[in-house]
């Protein structure tokens, strides 16, 4: 396997169906890339930081794509986004809000904060499955990672070999 090619998704989503819905859509695609869910923001910080439940976690595996629900426990999308937006070593991840919320003031919020895209939930299962299908295929295979994002990838398979 090319180094680069190692890629991950974080999933941070609180529904347990629209969690079931993105993975099946990804897989329909074949997409295979490893995925890893958590449920609410304070989890999703606490597994791209490498603590409480993930301090055994590499800090160099980051994500390829994160893909944030607005609607969290504990902390919301907006903040977990303001958070790892504002930090030097995950501001370059694509983050990638996956939420039903249509509102204006959610949307600006979350570009203003650093949303590299914003996408609302179709209603009708088979839309919302074809609609992550498209958004796992462009963001995995056709979007260009920043270069500290392909180094920590490279850095992370390396790690991971030895």
């Amino acid at each position: 396997m090319n180094p680069s090619s190692v890629v991950d998704i974080l999933l941070v989503e609180d529904s347990a169906l629209d969690a079931e819905l993105i993975i099946r859509a990804l897989r329909r695609q074949s997409i295979a890339n490893p995925l890893f869910l958590v449920e609410d923001g304070a989890a999703a910080l606490d597994f791209m930081f490498c603590r409480g439940a993930y301090a055994g976690r590499k800090m160099t595996r980051s994500p390829k794509v994160i893909l944030l629900d607005l609607k969290l426990p504990k902390m919301t999308g907006l903040e977990v986004l303001g958070v790892l937006k504002a930090h030097p070593r995950t501001r370059d991840i694509p983050m990638v809000v996956v939420t039903s919320s249509q509102e204006n003031p959610d949307i600006a919020a979350a570009y203003a904060l650093g949303a590299n895209s914003y996408v609302v939930k179709p209603v009708d299962a088979d839309d919302f499955i074809e609609a992550m299908s498209k958004l796992g295929l462009y963001w995995l295979l056709v979007n260009q990672a920043p270069q500290s994002v392909i180094d920590e990838q490279l850095t992370a398979h390396t790690e991971i070999s030895i």
